[in-house]
């Protein structure tokens, strides 16, 4: 599918563990016209893609904390390749460590939390929130799995908090948003976890099977609460696109549609761009 003027989207998604993919967030992707390259961040270089040749980045989670660079150095170039969008206001979608990264990249600081949130969760939407995608999941409960937490960053909107840690959700402009819970869990995610973790659920005075019930009675909800969310978000970037197109705010370079790793590399080469890198 293409966008208003005729081009492919792609959308550029970092993984870290591939227990931890794009659940139901990739068919919400498909149907907005997306082709999703997915990048094994620990595997791949990370350095050598081209930040702005994706129109959208997504970064999932994983067990690595945001602060583990010496352990995790891929996070670094993670992190570089983020600024970059950032700066020039490029699309972007966190999840879990995707937030804390995100977070991180504004200029506040990660850390591991007292403990652990586990379970099926609601968040609660701020005011801000309550005008955001993120209004979609007030009242619906969600997978939430971490023990790090991070400060608001300065110059975001904070959306979403919860009893144990304030911080849920955050946005920059129509264009950057991030989420400490889960909103991709589907069926097969839920197991597979089940499977990795729930060894340690007891700790936390829950089960295997009490989660998979919560996930027979809010999983529905939830789903539907993830299509909104994501679908509302690639609504606002569409618009967004749309009026800059009317703007005629789009340079003369372009860009070709990436359709692998190997092409959003080439695709900063074609205009003229170094990829991202250590500096």
């Amino acid at each position: 599918m293409t966008d208003a003027a005729g081009a492919a989207r792609t959308a550029l998604v970092l993984r870290h563990d591939s227990a931890i993919g794009l659940g139901n967030l990739a068919p919400t992707l498909e149907a907005h016209g997306y082709e999703i390259v997915t990048v094994d961040a620990p595997h791949a270089d990370v350095a050598a893609l081209d930040a702005l040749a994706p129109d959208l980045v997504v970064v999932l989670g994983g067990d690595e904390g945001a602060y583990e660079t010496d352990r995790y150095p891929y996070l670094d170039d993670e992190v570089r390749l983020l600024a970059a969008r950032i700066e020039a206001e490029a699309p972007i979608f966190g999840v879990c460590l995707g937030a804390q990264l995100l977070a991180k990249t504004l200029g506040a600081e990660v850390r591991k939390g007292p403990r652990k949130e586990v379970g099926w969760l609601t968040v609660e939407p701020t005011a801000a929130g309550a005008a955001s995608p993120v209004r979609h999941f007030a009242g619906v409960p969600t997978v939430q799995w971490h023990g790090d937490t991070f400060d608001l960053p300065a110059g975001v909107e904070l959306l979403a908090t919860s009893g144990q840690y304030e911080n849920q959700a955050f946005a920059k402009g129509d264009w950057l948003l991030a989420v400490q819970f889960h909103p991709e869990v589907d069926d097969e995610i839920h197991e597979d976890w089940l499977r990795e973790w729930g060894d340690e659920l007891p700790e936390y005075g829950l089960s295997r099977d009490r989660l998979r019930e919560e996930r027979a009675s809010h999983g529905p909800r939830a789903q539907a609460a993830s299509a909104a969310l994501l679908g509302e978000f690639l609504e606002g970037i569409e618009a967004r696109n749309n009026l800059s197109r009317g703007r005629g705010a789009f340079s003369s370079a372009h860009v070709e549609p990436a359709s692998s790793e190997a092409d959003l590399t080439r695709a900063g080469e074609k205009a003229g761009r170094l990829p991202v890198g250590p500096t």
